[in-house]
């Protein structure tokens, strides 16, 4: 027998071969476990679904402010999936009921995070209006939009823009202020939904009718994490609903 062997067809190296083996199929069963800790059960039309392997027993998280989260918890969401099936039975895509703007059905789905504002490690709100932090700015040879008219996907004007919203921690701006021209709401809309241009800032999610129904904030200084995902939902569904036409196909 050679180096190693423990018997003439069995050596250290089939040894550690199989104890690799037996240690990765461990580890894609914790991993599949692991992903069963959030959103699971699912409660759908067919039922509460537990998957495979079953839902792991809850998990202690301590967050950065002191308190203690559990996954899984339990939680039901309060959302009501304002849907139907178009084929009017199960199993079949949906399509949403009602404001489809508002519906939280395919790119306007949003999550339950919490309704407070997202902080930095000093405990303050990430995310202000410019206006309350004089020591921030748009970069030199930047243009500035304050001002300047927000123009809809028809280039029409839906409003002004107010002001600007910049996350102080990764040193970005998040949010324009809208100024809506229909009814004179000031709203939030998403940096990545415009374009800056020479006549104005560019919008091609949503018509100049339409903004007016943009998700808004509890407080003029802040936005919660909540809200922060009904306005990208909100935004986001536009690419999709804003007109019949955007759903159809394309050939």
């Amino acid at each position: 027998m050679g180096t190693g062997a423990f018997t003439s067809y069995f050596d250290l190296a089939q040894l550690v071969l199989y104890m690799f083996w037996a240690f990765f199929a461990g580890l894609v069963y914790y991993l599949l476990r692991e992903n069963h800790r959030e959103g699971y059960p699912m409660d759908t039309d067919r039922g509460v679904q537990g998957g495979w392997p079953a839902v792991p027993s809850p998990k202690t998280f301590k967050m950065s402010n002191g308190d203690e989260i559990y996954i899984p918890n339990g939680k039901v969401s309060p959302q009501t999936l304002n849907a139907r099936p178009v084929q009017g039975h199960s199993g079949t895509a949906i399509e949403p009921v009602g404001n489809p703007l508002l519906a939280g059905v395919g790119p306007g789905a949003w999550a339950d995070r919490a309704d407070v504002p997202d902080h930095d490690v000093h405990g303050e709100a990430k995310i202000v209006p410019l206006r309350l932090k004089p020591d921030y700015g748009v970069a030199a040879g930047d243009k500035d939009p304050r001002g300047a008219p927000v123009l809809d996907a028809d280039g029409q004007v839906a409003g002004t823009v107010s002001d600007l919203w910049v996350d102080t921690a990764d040193m970005l701006f998040r949010y324009f202020q809208i100024t809506v021209k229909s009814n004179g709401r000031e709203v939030l809309m998403p940096w990545n939904f415009a374009r800056i241009q020479s006549d104005g800032v560019k919008v091609h999610a949503l018509y100049a009718h339409q903004f007016g129904d943009v998700p808004g904030t509890k407080s003029p200084d802040s936005v919660t994490m909540l809200e922060e995902e009904k306005i990208m939902g909100y935004f986001g569904a536009g690419l999709l609903y804003a007109d019949e036409e955007r759903a159809e196909p394309l050939i």
